[in-house]
């Protein structure tokens, strides 16, 4: 459908979709099968799309990536977060660096850049491999027996506990298959009130809120347990969590307080483990669909490693391992979809944007974006070698955002990613259970609805 010229404002305004209902709007399918028709408008309608909800409530989709880079980089400050993502996000995390804004933010991230500096980073892969070690008893049982399990599990409970370890040297340890059910309700919860939807008030007591509530309520207990146990210790870690107490504000020199802490941590623990568990089911996921991959990531990791645990240095080494990391992100970005909120008006590819509107960028539709990736739907790690990457436009690919907000343990969750891969990798083989479904669950994060049920097999065994 063509562009059309607004009455009100005479610019130029992108092209709907022809099916929108009289007074809904797309409300209905965004509501259904969000993912799904954004696929399909994107394929009628190009890279950037307008749709209506309810009377009056518009937002656009945008997808090519010098569009994106328009939002994320060089207009970066017309554009924030904005309520469609604080408001429901900051049930969970309260005002952490997820949802913080000006000053503040800045103040919180100078804080915690320190902890995901190279040198920092370092420390913590000693950690990500004894954890995933401590895994390796368990599933050397289940492979004695073919028994089946939901790899997804595993890995949130893994990366769970490399996260409270890292950054807060506490283990989740025996909490962390309650906590990381209480976090799925929460983002279930939150991520429908992100869609362009009418919410229920959460006042209201209905069957979700009161879920969502108890929820929350479980999670701030595992958090401010976290806290007070460091408060009473005598000689803590010098890890994040111990510069986050240490802070002090610099106009009036008080501490963070247990609630501004407590939404730190939260944060970091949410976003430390979610995207690293859910980014290292779909590889294995993967695995088991691509043997020629397979075969190749293990002839590099028993090449470099040997039958040993990897380390840090061990990392440049892993070129194909890192890649096949990277094809993973871009074919199912755990974050697969970025809203942002117009400041003011814009024009984007020549589209006029109206100030106080919502942009939503789409990571899993700008990654299979034909214009930028041959036979996009196909799973190829060589897209990410120097040579192929050379000359493709940089938000192309975002799994991690970009601009000043992009996200600041990249680099953690990549070496995180890239480590755990290569320990099971070079230990065993994958298999999917024969007829188990594998549907994408985009409520929140790009999670597979049904979990991904394989069976281990030792190798050499």
């Amino acid at each position: 459908m063509e562009a059309i010229m607004s009455t009100s404002t005479g610019k130029r305004l992108a092209p709907m979709p022809k099916d929108q209902h009289w007074l809904f709007g797309s409300f209905l399918p965004v509501r259904n099968d969000l993912l799904n028709f954004y696929t399909r408008v994107f394929r009628e309608l190009g890279d950037i799309i307008r749709f209506r909800g309810l009377p009056g409530l518009y937002w656009h989709l945008v997808l090519h990536p010098a569009y994106v880079e328009h939002v994320l980089v060089r207009n970066q400050h017309n554009y924030r977060k904005g309520k469609v993502f604080d408001g429901p996000i900051g049930l969970i995390t309260g005002n952490g660096l997820l949802t913080s804004d000006g000053d503040f933010w800045r103040r919180q991230r100078k804080l915690m850049q320190p902890s995901f500096h190279r040198q920092a980073l370092s420390r913590f892969a000693a950690t990500m491999v004894a954890e995933t070690e401590a895994y390796f008893e368990l599933w050397d049982n289940r492979a004695r027996q073919s028994e089946a399990f939901d790899v997804a599990q595993d890995m949130a409970l893994l990366t769970l506990n490399i996260a409270g370890l890292t950054l807060f040297s506490t283990p989740v340890g025996e909490k962390a298959d309650a906590f990381g059910q209480n976090l799925r309700v929460a983002f279930d919860f939150v991520g429908f009130r992100m869609r362009p939807t009418l919410p229920v008030p959460l006042w209201v007591p209905t069957p979700s809120n009161l879920r969502f509530k108890a929820a929350r309520r479980r999670l701030d207990a595992v958090v401010y347990q976290i806290i007070e146990r460091r408060r009473k210790t005598l000689n803590p870690a010098p890890d994040l969590l111990s510069m986050l107490m240490a802070a002090r504000d610099e106009e009036t020199g008080e501490a963070m307080s247990d609630t501004q802490l407590r939404d730190e941590v939260i944060t970091l623990l949410l976003a430390g483990h979610e995207t690293t568990a859910i980014t290292l089911t779909w590889a294995l996921y993967v695995l088991t669909r691509e043997p020629a991959v397979e075969a190749r990531l293990y002839e590099e990791v028993v090449s470099v490693l040997r039958g040993a645990s990897p380390t840090v240095e061990d990392l440049r080494r892993l070129p194909y391992t890192r890649m096949v990391i990277e094809e993973t992100m871009r074919l199912y970005p755990p974050a697969w979809g970025l809203p942002r909120e117009a400041i003011h008006e814009d024009e984007i590819g020549g589209y006029y944007i109206p100030g106080q509107s919502l942009v939503a960028l789409n990571q899993f539709l700008t990654h299979r974006h034909p214009d930028f990736w041959e036979d996009p739907e196909r799973f190829d790690p060589e897209r990410f070698t120097p040579e192929r990457s050379s000359g493709r436009p940089a938000f192309a690919y975002f799994p991690f955002g970009g601009g000043q907000r992009v996200c600041i343990g990249s680099q953690f969750a990549l070496m995180e990613a890239t480590l755990v891969l290569a320990m099971i990798v070079q230990r065993y083989r994958i298999r999917l259970v024969p007829g188990h479904p594998i549907e994408f669950d985009t409520m929140f994060t790009l999670r597979p609805k049904y979990g991904v049920r394989v069976t281990f097999e030792r190798r050499g065994k």
